[in-house]
């Protein structure tokens, strides 16, 4: 039997766990250790901690605390690893937990998270989605149901010291450009918050004053949301402190490419099966700066789909230059668009566009002025017929169920 060697309860605060952490630094201690050519399994938590609820209240993602994501499972070591290696790490299964069946996506309110469209949709908004095997299907949104591409949305190693100094550097420059934009344009270091695994409760307070947010991705891997680094993927993270200090988790159970409303995959807790390899001195050998992977072999099977292109003309009428964020955001409005003429709420077709298996593509980037991006919608995941045709939407969703919404408090 392959080894369990982090385990979470989920009736108990992650804080409780010193396997567990919500910050990088590069001397929380390692949570395990391993040989390379182990493999094992890790449990983790759901990104928030258990902050959202199965329920059909959107208060919980509108009041959700974002300064303590994401709770980390880690980090694990790797006897052996040095700086300038290269970690190997082989996704051999990923699951649900027996008595957690369920997951959420959603958007966050603007003053509090936001997300890609969150001028379009500034309050909070939750959805949640049942799993059946393979297969999921929502409360809130009829007549969808896909199968999941279960993966971890967040996985990398610890920074050194000296990447860590950069990070803050760089990311308070950024957030000095306009600090008082909401949503901020960078989440800095905060200490009260701040879970360090099995740091001691001195040296963690003092770390907790630098460690680096979980939020975004950067050289290390980190937070990348790559929905095809799913069971048989097969990646390569640079190492930068010894034994690696490999941590995963944000496990989600479907997202599309993008995952555009913030919270847009389907949020879950769950297992993930790996396994661990070394590359001596890889970093040199292959000249890699940020992790680079082999995808699954296997995947879901869709093959039919309708595909909304966007250009960089803003929805204001706007000309920007060869911007590739301003056309996929088109192509998104233009798909959440084309969905209402069959039914669907904006606010549903935006959540299922964050987490149903669609595909993000840059299709141009040298026709000036105009970068064009696409959005490929699987029309498989609906029970009914959303082509075009000559009839015009000839069905329409049935039920009168509406996404659960929260607004902004007074």
């Amino acid at each position: 039997m392959t080894e369990t060697i982090i385990k979470i309860d989920l009736k108990k605060s992650p804080y409780e766990n010193a396997q567990i952490h919500n910050r990088w630094h590069p001397d929380i201690p390692m949570a395990a250790m391993v040989k390379p050519g182990d493999d094992f399994i890790i449990e983790c938590h759901d990104w928030t901690g258990g902050q959202i609820k199965n329920d059909d209240s959107a208060d919980d993602v509108r009041d959700v605390d974002l300064t303590q994501v994401h709770f980390l499972s880690g980090p694990v070591g790797v006897e052996g690893a040095e700086p300038g290696d290269l970690l190997v790490v082989d996704i051999l299964d990923i699951g649900t937990f027996e008595d957690s069946q369920w997951g959420f996506n959603g958007f966050f309110s603007k003053n509090n998270g936001g997300g890609f469209l969150t001028e379009h949709f500034p309050n909070a908004q939750k959805t949640v989605w049942d799993f059946k095997g393979m297969f999921t299907s929502s409360r809130h949104i009829p007549n969808v149901e896909f199968a999941g591409l279960i993966h971890p949305g967040l996985i990398g190693c610890l920074p050194s010291k000296e990447m860590l100094l950069e990070w803050n550097k760089r990311e308070k420059e950024l957030y000095d450009t306009n600090p008082e934009r909401v949503p901020a344009l960078a989440t800095l270091p905060f200490a009260k918050t701040a879970h360090m695994g099995a740091m001691p409760s001195e040296a963690a307070k003092a770390a907790a004053e630098e460690g680096a947010r979980t939020v975004p991705p950067r050289e290390h891997g980190g937070n990348c949301d790559i929905k095809d680094l799913s069971r048989g993927s097969k990646i390569y993270f640079p190492v930068y402190v010894k034994d690696g200090g490999l941590s995963v988790g944000d496990l989600h159970f479907s997202q599309g490419d993008g995952e555009i409303t913030f919270c847009g995959a389907i949020e879950m807790a769950g297992w993930i099966h790996l396994r661990v390899n070394l590359i001596k001195d890889g970093m040199a050998k292959y000249a890699i700066k940020n992790p680079i992977f082999k995808p699954s072999p296997i995947a879901p099977k869709y093959d039919d789909y309708l595909i909304f292109e966007g250009i960089s003309v803003d929805e204001y009428g706007e000309q920007h230059y060869l911007d590739v964020h301003v056309a996929y955001r088109q192509a998104c409005l233009n798909a959440i668009e084309y969905m209402t003429k069959f039914g669907y709420t904006k606010d549903q077709a935006y959540s299922l566009l964050g987490c149903a298996p669609v595909q993000g593509h840059i299709s141009g980037v040298v026709d000036i002025p105009n970068a064009c991006a696409t959005l490929w919608l699987p029309t498989d995941i609906f029970d009914f017929d959303i082509n075009p045709s000559a009839e015009g939407p000839t069905k329409k969703v049935t039920s009168q169920v509406k996404v659960p919404l929260s607004y902004d408090k007074e």
